[in-house]
């Protein structure tokens, strides 16, 4: 699936934007993902992930 973690399954959020005159239009917060080469099952595999699991330590990065 596009714009979401491959390790947590963190995926867009959607709310309003909301003027001074209380006005409402759709909008979308989108995860900070990155594209990285990590260790995934013994093998080195190319993974979106967000910026929360590489800081957790919950992906290993391929060297």
């Amino acid at each position: 699936m596009a714009r979401s973690c491959e390790i947590c399954g963190k995926a867009p959020q959607v709310g309003h934007n909301v003027s001074h005159a209380n006005n409402r239009t759709k909008r979308r917060w989108y995860p900070n993902l990155q594209r990285v080469h990590a260790i995934q099952n013994g093998t080195t595999r190319r993974l979106r992930v967000c910026t929360r699991c590489l800081r957790s330590g919950l992906v290993v990065k391929a060297v």
